[in-house]
């Protein structure tokens, strides 16, 4: 798919770029300070949405977009490696989305029992996996800007 003659792919990497790394910097503040959760629940849970449709979008269309190209010597390699972190990217992506969704659907319950314990694991397992997201997303990042930018000095 092309917009005004770009494919999708090189529009929608750049919320990605800017998403992954954001959502993952606001779930590692909801998972380390307890007292801003409540704050950074609905911003957390926005951001991380955002950064999971753009992921999955940038996925999808990076395939139409190597479909359609053929990559040889050094190029292939690093399209192969662009590639394997990019389905890394959109599973990490996902289970930091479906755990930002629980973790944030358990705070909003009625506190009962071992409810702050669980809500403490959650959190924390909020915090790895934004950690995750944020480091899939600069490896890939980095690697489709090393394929865009091949050949040019600067």
């Amino acid at each position: 798919m092309e917009i005004n003659g770009l494919p999708l792919h090189a529009l929608v990497v750049h919320a990605a770029v800017v998403f992954g790394p954001l959502s993952a910097l606001a779930g590692v503040l909801y998972a380390a300070v307890p007292r801003w959760r409540g704050r950074l629940r609905w911003p957390l849970v926005a951001a991380v949405t955002v950064a999971l449709v753009s992921i999955w979008v940038a996925y999808f269309s990076g395939e139409s977009v190597e479909e359609n190209n053929t990559y040889g010597g050094p190029l292939a390699a690093l399209l192969e490696t662009h590639e394997e972190r990019a389905n890394v990217l959109r599973l990490t992506t996902t289970g930091f989305a479906l755990l930002t969704y629980v973790s944030v659907w358990w705070q909003g319950r009625p506190a009962r029992g071992s409810s702050h314990t669980v809500g403490t694991v959650l959190a924390v397992l909020v915090g790895l996996a934004a950690v995750a997201t944020g480091v899939y997303t600069v490896l890939t990042g980095d690697a489709g800007a090393q394929i865009a930018w091949y050949g040019t000095n600067g």
